[in-house]
C-alpha cells in the first residue's frame, strides 16, 4: 500500500521542515502549505489523509480554515500546532473540529504519535504493526521487543530509538536525524547521546558479530540485514 499523505500547513520554515521530515522518516508521504488559502484547497482537492495544521497563518486562522473546511463537507483528521496553551484555545480547537492539538515547542516523536492514533482512529491506518530486521522484531501495539524470539526491556528511549531505526530500515540516519526524532527537535543536550544510547542498545539486541546495527563513519546509523 502508497503511505498515507500528510498535509502540513505551517507559515514557519523551520517548524515545516522539522515537521515534514520528522513524517517523512516515519513513513508518510508529505505535502506542505505555507498559506492558510492554499492548504484549504489542497485539503479540499489533493488526496491526503490527515492535515497538521498551524493556528498562526499569516493569511488566516488556522480554526477559521478549519472551520472552512468542516463548511465544505470534508472529514479530513485535523491535528492543529499552536504556540497557544490556554484551554480556552485547545476548546475551541476541539470543538470546531479539530482531532487533537499540540502546543509549540513539541517533540516530533509525540507528534508523529499523535498522527498515527488520529489516522487509526479515523481507520486509515492499521491498529498494529509489527517491525523487523532480522531476528529483532518490535510490535508497537503490544509495546514488545524480541530478539532472537527472546523478548527484551528497553527504557523509553531506547525503545523510540529501535522504532525508529527499524521504520527506516536500509536508510543511513545522521545523528541530527536521530536527535529531531527522538529527542525534541530544539534538544540541546550533549550530542554524544546519539552514541551512547546506540551502543546500550546493541547490548540488548544486537551483540552478535555481524550487527543489524552498523555505523556510517562520519555520517550515523543504519539499520540493514545481516
Amino acid at each position: 500500500m502508497p503511505p498515507a499523505r500528510i498535509l502540513v500547513v505551517e507559515d514557519e520554515d523551520n517548524v515545516a521542515f522539522v515537521v515534514g521530515e520528522a513524517l517523512r522518516l516515519a513513513g508518510f508521504a508529505v505535502l506542505t502549505a505555507r498559506w492558510g488559502r492554499e492548504g484549504l484547497q489542497l485539503a479540499l482537492d489533493a488526496d491526503v489523509a490527515l492535515m497538521v495544521l498551524d493556528v498562526s497563518l499569516g493569511d488566516t486562522d488556522g480554526f477559521e480554515l478549519c472551520r472552512r473546511l468542516r463548511a465544505a463537507g470534508s472529514e479530513l483528521p485535523v491535528v492543529f500546532l499552536t504556540a497557544r496553551d490556554a484551554t480556552q484555545d485547545r476548546i475551541r480547537g476541539l470543538t470546531i473540529g479539530g482531532d487533537d492539538y499540540l502546543t509549540k515547542p513539541f517533540s516530533v516523536e509525540e507528534l508523529v504519535a499523535r498522527v498515527r492514533v488520529v489516522l487509526r482512529r479515523a481507520g486509515k491506518l492499521p491498529g498494529g504493526q509489527v517491525l523487523r530486521c532480522g531476528d529483532v522484531a518490535l510490535d508497537d501495539l503490544a509495546h514488545r521487543v524480541t530478539s532472537g524470539g527472546a523478548q527484551v526491556d528497553l527504557s523509553p528511549t531506547e525503545y523510540k530509538l529501535l522504532r525508529f531505526l527499524l521504520q527506516n530500515k536500509g536508510r543511513v540516519l545522521t545523528r541530527g536525524q536521530i536527535l529531531d526524532h527522538v529527542w525534541d527537535y530544539d534538544f540541546e543536550g550533549e550530542p554524544t547521546v546519539v552514541e551512547t544510547f546506540v551502543s546500550t542498545l546493541r547490548k540488548k539486541v544486537d551483540s552478535r558479530e555481524r550487527r543489524l546495527i552498523q555505523t556510517v563513519r562520519g555520517i550515523g546509523y543504519r539499520l540493514a540485514e545481516r
